[in-house]
Parts: C-alpha cells; sequence; structure tokens
C-alpha cells in the first residue's frame, strides 16, 4: 500500500474517530527554542513545519543516533538517594544525548522525544501500553496530523511512525514491516516481521495527562522498574541493528545482518569497545557495568 492510500484511509477513520487531547495532556512541557535547534543539529534534520515527511525524518535520525540504552538510567538511580529525583526529564535527557551519547528507555525517551514534537509544532498525546501479561509497561506517542493519526515510539523502538486506522495497516521500516492490527477498547496490536519477537506490544489507545506521564516515570525507577539490573544497549548503526546485553555471557557485541545474528566477542575492557561502537560516554558504561557486577 502506498504512503499516500495509507494518509486517505487515515483520514477517513480518524473523521469519525477524532481524539482530543484533555488539557492536562496539552500542557507537558515542549523543548525551548535554543534546546530544539541543538537537537535538531545533533538529529541532522533541517527544520520544517509539521509534516509526515519532517516526522519520519525525525524519526529516522532518532534511530539512529540516539542509542536505546539503560546504563545512564543505572547510573542515576545508584547515585540519587531519592526516587522522585531520579527521571531524567527532557531537558536532562537531550543534553545527555548531545554531551555524552546518552539514550533511555520507554518513558524518559518518549517523553523526550514528544517534548521536542510539542517544540517543533506537532499535536498529540501519551500512552501506557501493555506487553501480553505485564500492563502498564510501555509508553507511546501518538501523533495527529492533517486530519490523520500516527503512532511513534522511539522507546522500543519503531523504525517509522505507523498509521492507525480502522483497519489493518503495515508500513515499511528499514528492518522490518510492521503491522498495526484492531482491536477492541481502542486497542491496537503492533507486531514486526524478520524478527525473532514478532509482538511488539498492545497500544492502549488513551491519552494520558502529564502528571500521571510523571509520576509513571517516577515509578520506573522504583523497586519494580525495568532494565535497572542489567545495561543493554541497541542503535541502527549503518542500516544494520547492534546490540549488547551485560546478561549474555562472554561478552559481545551483537550484529544482525539482515535475520542472522553475529556475536563478537570484547577483550579487556567492555565499557572502551561499547561506548566506541555506539557512540557513548566510557565513564557512564563503565559504572553502569560495574553497578550491575559485570565479571
Amino acid at each position: 500500500m502506498s504512503i499516500g492510500n495509507i494518509v486517505d484511509d487515515v483520514k477517513q477513520h480518524n473523521s469519525t474517530c477524532s481524539k482530543v487531547e484533555s488539557e492536562k495532556t496539552r500542557m507537558a512541557s515542549a523543548l525551548d527554542t535554543a534546546l530544539s535547534n541543538a537537537v535538531l543539529r545533533h538529529l541532522r534534520v533541517p527544520q520544517t513545519g509539521p509534516s509526515l515527511e519532517l516526522l519520519d525524518a525525525l524519526v529516522a535520525g532518532y534511530v539512529r543516533t540516539v542509542p536505546w540504552e539503560s546504563a545512564f538510567r543505572i547510573v542515576r538511580r545508584a547515585r540519587t538517594n531519592q526516587t522522585e529525583d531520579c527521571p531524567r526529564w527532557p531537558e536532562q535527557f537531550w543534553q545527555d544525548a548531545l554531551e555524552r551519547g546518552g539514550g533511555g528507555t520507554c518513558f524518559e525517551s518518549n517523553y523526550a522525544f514528544f517534548a521536542l514534537l510539542r517544540s517543533l509544532g506537532f499535536h498529540g498525546y501519551l500512552t501506557i501500553n501493555d506487553m501480553g501479561e505485564s500492563i502498564g509497561c510501555h509508553t507511546a506517542i501518538v501523533i495527529e496530523l492533517d486530519g490523520a493519526r500516527w503512532l511513534v515510539d522511539v522507546g522500543l523502538p519503531l523504525h517509522v511512525p505507523l498509521p492507525l486506522t480502522g483497519a489493518t495497516a503495515q508500513r515499511e521500516g528499514p528492518l522490518h514491516t510492521y503491522t498495526v492490527q484492531p482491536e477492541a477498547g481502542n486497542r491496537y496490536t503492533i507486531t514486526r516481521d524478520r524478527h525473532g519477537s514478532p509482538y511488539c506490544f498492545t497500544l492502549v489507545d488513551t491519552p494520558v495527562d502529564d502528571a500521571d506521564y510523571r509520576g509513571a516515570t517516577i515509578n520506573d525507577y522504583g523497586p519494580d522498574g525495568l532494565f535497572l539490573n542489567r545495561v543493554i544497549v541497541s542503535k541502527i548503526i549503518d542500516e544494520r541493528l547492534w546490540r549488547f546485553n551485560s546478561d549474555e555471557k562472554p561478552l559481545h557485541l551483537q550484529r544482525f545482518d539482515g535475520e542472522t545474528r553475529v556475536d563478537l566477542p570484547l577483550d579487556g575492557d567492555p565499557s572502551l569497545a561499547i561506548g566506541d561502537r555506539f557512540g557513548m560516554d566510557v565513564a557512564t558504561v563503565r559504572e553502569a557495568l560495574s553497578l550491575v557486577d559485570v565479571r
């Protein structure tokens, strides 16, 4: 299906099924102009008015520049006494990305990306979603654009925005073809091909206001928080997915050539190779590895 046909289907569906942002959701923070411009330069995306082309470019730039990673949150948790002080809100998240090659997991990364989108004139809302039996564990963004709605998720990440319509829709990304399957109760099942785990998550298409989202982000640093006990990093590099997982021994980098995984052993100080491969601050990676007691 062409992108033009997808857009027409999205608009037709949303003309009868429009989502209206709550006042609290619309009050979610936006980046200031100086930081927004710095982020655009970092992502190598020229500033234009809100459009699907710009949204595509922003997601493409993000997944090739900002890693999905847990090292920065592990270090942040260890250095911070009070749980409520742990989250790296958008300004700090982006400063970490600009200055030290940091990234994050879904709560912080999608919140930061939404702040960027808002600063560029996009409108939409945040969602908190399910992964199988894990309820409320994953976040995403819905963007409303020219009468259409698009699912954006740099916290998994999805490598392209996906159309939300009243029917099954597909869109090709650089590594996978994604399928959006509508379900009952404002839910959508998101899947991908050419992956060992085709199921991505179940979108719960209900706006979450800013205070509730921030509260959930704080809770994600609590005792039940995710990805605080292992260092995981992944990013698209030279159009291939690269990954590291400290739970997999002996330590190695993973490169995916299509559906074929290639393991590259790490000798010596692993933080040096990880920092170099993913463009991350070596000291932060080293501290995170020590905190999860990698041997």
